[in-house]
């Protein structure tokens, strides 16, 4: 059974960090894109950020670029959102995904994990 778990998730005031990790078992992830999607009261779930399995490929969503900095784990099957000079409006449940295909449309992906909430304060 394939489970991705995410973990890191919590309240900061403005202009702090976080980390957040999502670790990622029950099957083999050779070859997967790992992504992170989040999504505030009210509104959709949005593209984050991904990577692919060798690295090579990294995408931001507009908002979190120069931000944000998404990396992995292969040997741990993990990967990792770093998030500095964090804003209210980060405020979100965010979702780590994998799937063999890199797409902004949450429906593209395959896996999920069940969420982590980042709060952020002004």
């Amino acid at each position: 059974q394939v489970q991705l778990v995410e973990s890191g998730g919590g309240l900061v005031q403005a202009g702090g960090s976080l980390r957040l990790s999502c670790a990622a078992s029950g099957r083999t992830f050779s070859g997967f894109y790992m992504g992170w999607f989040r999504q505030a009261p009210g509104k959709e779930r949005e593209f984050v950020a991904a990577k692919s399995w060798g690295g090579g490929l990294t995408y931001y969503s507009d908002s979190v670029k120069g931000r944000f900095t998404i990396s992995r784990d292969n040997a741990k099957n993990t990967v990792y959102l770093e998030m500095n000079s964090l804003k209210p409006e980060d405020t979100a449940v965010y979702y780590c995904a994998a799937d063999r295909s890199m797409g902004r449309v949450p429906g593209s992906w395959s896996y999920w994990g069940q969420g982590t909430q980042v709060t952020v304060s002004s």
